[in-house]
């Protein structure tokens, strides 16, 4: 990229030495005609700079988030309907996932059983919605420990 900056302000430093030639083979009556001339040449040159490096900044942006989606930070969040059809499925499972381990090892086969329903749905929550179990700022001390590359 500096190489082609440099360039740019040579061929720029070249329209301006042509541009003063102009003027001293022309006369002081095209002076106005010849200055907004080169004036326009150096805002085609601001304009073009400035584009660049918003695209770049947009570009950069559009990556950080990206690695952020990737990282299990959603831009938007979850919308409220996913949780809810998360915990009724859940809950659905849970009927005959109960009647398995009472059958099988009666009382504290069903105590195993919620604890790893709950289980399922705490970690569900921390995880997907920066919760306290798995949240972000948790994420962010692991990452900057080195730990954890999230």
């Amino acid at each position: 990229m500096e190489a082609r900056e440099r360039a740019r302000d040579a061929e720029l430093k070249k329209e301006l030495d042509a541009t003063l030639q102009a003027r001293s083979e022309l006369g002081a009556e095209y002076e106005s005609a010849l200055v907004d001339s080169f004036l326009d040449k150096v805002d085609q040159r601001l304009d073009s700079v400035v584009d660049r490096r918003v695209r770049r900044q947009l570009a950069e942006q559009q990556l950080t988030a990206a690695r952020d989606t990737r990282r299990g930070r959603p831009r938007g969040g979850d919308s409220w309907g996913e949780r809810f059809g998360f915990t009724v499925a859940s809950l659905v499972l849970a009927i005959p996932l109960s009647a398995i381990a009472v059958v099988n090892a009666g009382r504290p086969g069903l105590l195993i059983a919620w604890i790893g329903i709950v289980a399922v749905n705490a970690v569900h929550s921390g995880v997907r919605h920066d919760g306290p179990l798995f949240g972000r700022r948790s994420r962010e001390r692991r990452h900057a420990d080195g730990d954890w590359e999230g």
